[in-house]
């Protein structure tokens, strides 16, 4: 039987990698709201003329 000790690590690795691609995903999120924002703002300026 494994011991607590490898237990943790596994429990531990599993949490940090779930961490790592909640915070990857809002990273890549917020760049590509980055590259949006400003199309979207030339768009309300050629809708407003």
């Amino acid at each position: 039987m494994a011991s607590i000790k490898d237990i943790g690590k596994f429990f531990l690795f599993i949490v940090g990698g779930l961490v790592a691609i909640i915070v990857g995903s809002f990273m890549i999120r917020g760049t590509m709201h980055m590259w949006d924002s400003p199309d979207e703002e030339k768009t309300k300026e050629e809708k407003k003329d």
